[in-house]
Formats: structure tokens, sequence, C-alpha cells
């Protein structure tokens, strides 16, 4: 395994026998390398397979077949070691009530043989922002707070893979901009990063590469400007002077979407449309262009692309 890589996934599957000798593929034939120090997005909808991954990863679902390497480790010949090179933070908060943060910190770091000389707990809770809640009790904690505790307990063996899953599903604004600090500067300390997350805007800021895995599958792998790149899609809106309905849609390929403000919105594929065709279009039904503004498309219309339909 070549040293730059951090994680290598090779032909794994996973197959879940049910009653009456069906099955259940939820992985199929997956295969990808996560680099050391980047920041990796493993995207796709509801049952595509992550969680299994995931829990492949953890220990707690055993692989049907494929090769798994964790810096330098394989799963089926150490996974004590590969055990130790990763932590994960689950989607689900679940801490213990009875304990404070530095306390549960310290049982974690116990559960996985750190020498009380080697504990790094004070700068773990000084990183995630929960230093003054170090002796509190979790009653007192707000969601966001155990949400930091959790990405918390994951590091407190020092992994250098940390694995999120969904990390910023229901909280707040400033929290989940907090949260994507703390995941930044955990990338530049060096630790390499896989981040699933439905919040694609989420995925583009932080991934430097993603994959997105539907049905088992994997359905795309690139850098993530050049999944950018691969769509056509532009979104054009205009502020017009007389707003009024001019229909759904101004010929096969240009639908209309009618926002406040004065402003309509038409997306339109680049190799089929260009702006000076659209604007005359518009023009051409009576309506008075004040302002015109122009957006390339997101990750969100690369996610829809390539998951519809398949």
């Amino acid at each position: 395994m070549n040293n730059s890589i951090a994680l290598e996934i090779k032909n794994v599957g996973k197959t879940y026998k049910l009653q009456d000798d069906n099955s259940l593929k939820a992985l199929d034939d997956i295969t990808f390398n996560v680099k050391q120090g980047e920041i990796f997005g493993l995207l796709g909808p509801n049952g595509a397979g992550k969680s299994t991954l995931i829990n492949i990863l953890g220990g707690t679902v055993i692989k049907s077949n494929g090769l798994v390497n964790v810096w330098g480790f394989d799963l089926d010949l150490n996974p004590r070691q590969v055990r130790a090179s990763i932590g994960i933070v689950p989607q689900e908060i679940n801490v213990d009530p009875f304990f404070t943060p530095k306390k549960l910190l310290d049982i974690q770091a116990g559960m996985y043989g750190v020498a009380k000389k080697d504990r790094i707990t004070d700068k773990i809770l000084e990183l995630t922002s929960l230093t003054d809640k170090a002796d509190s009790y979790m009653r007192s904690l707000s969601g966001g707070m155990k949400r930091r505790l959790l990405l918390a307990k994951a590091m407190v063996h020092q992994p250098p893979i940390l694995i999120l899953d969904e990390p910023t599903a229901g909280v707040d604004v400033d929290l989940r901009q907090k949260l994507l600090e703390n995941v930044k500067e955990l990338n530049k300390q060096g630790v390499t990063i896989i981040l699933t997350t439905h919040y694609l805007q989420e995925a583009e800021e932080l991934c430097d590469r993603i994959a997105i895995i539907n049905h088992g599958k994997i359905v795309a792998l690139d850098k993530t400007e050049n999944l950018l790149s691969e769509i056509h899609l532009k979104k054009i809106t205009f502020k017009v002077k007389n707003f009024k309905n001019i229909g759904d849609k101004l010929d096969d390929h240009l639908k209309i979407e009618y926002l406040k403000n004065n402003q309509i919105s038409i997306k339109y594929d680049k190799t089929i449309n260009n702006i000076e065709d659209i604007i005359f279009k518009v023009k051409e039904k009576g309506l008075e262009i004040e302002d015109i503004m122009t957006e390339d498309a997101d990750l969100e219309d690369v996610f829809i692309k390539l998951t519809k339909n398949l």
C-alpha cells in the first residue's frame, strides 16, 4: 500500500441473507482510496450503502468480500490496529448522562489503552470548545455541545483518520459553522477526514475529492471541481420591471421558476442555449429586464444527475 494512501477499499461487497433464501446486496464491488491528509466526501441517498461501509470500517459489520487496508493494516489480519487508526463520529448522539465530558473522555481513552500520561483530554476539550463544560453533567449540555463531544470522543486515541457521519445533521447554522471550523482545523493538523453529509454545500466547501455511492455502487469519484465542471447546467436570474406570468417555460429546454422581488429564474444547458438567446426570448415575452445574475451548477445538480433513475 502506498505511503500516501490512508485508506484503501478494494472490491468490497456486503450481502445480507434474508428469509426464503433471498439476499440484499448492500455494497457491490466498491473500490476507492483516500489519500493521507485529504478531506474525502462520501455522498449518496439514504440506503445507498454509506452506513454499511462505515460499519465495516468500525468493526460492527463483517464484509462479504474484498480488501480493506487502513494505514497499512489489513482489516482481516490486523483488526485491532485498524480500529486504533480510525475514529468514528456517529450520527446519533449517544453519550452517557452520568458522566462529565472530562470523565467520559478519560474512560474512552482507557478503553483504547491510552496510558494516563499520554492522554490529551484537556487539549481535545479546548479544540472542541468544551473546556468550560469539562466538569458539567450531560443534562446541562445543549444538543450542539453533545455533538461536539462525539467529535471529542473519537479523538481520544489520536487516530490519523476521522470518519464524520452526518456531523452537522439537525444543528443550527452557527453550530454548523463551528463544527466545520473544527473539521478544517483538525485537517490542518494532518488528520485525514472522511465526511458523509446530506448538506451538499458543505461537501462542496470542504471536500478535496468526492465519491458518490448509489445502490451499493460508486457512480462517481473525482475531485470536487471536476465533478462540478462535468455538469453543463447554469442558472440565470432576471429582475424585471413589469413582473408577470409568462408561462411555465420559454421553450422545451428552458423551464421558468418565479421568485420573490420581481425575479424569474431559468436553468439552462450551456451546450444547448446561450445567454444572449435566453435574454432575447425573455424580452420577446414583453418583460423589461432591470438586472441579470448567473450561477454555475452546484454539487446538488451533480448529485441529482448521478443518482436519479439508477
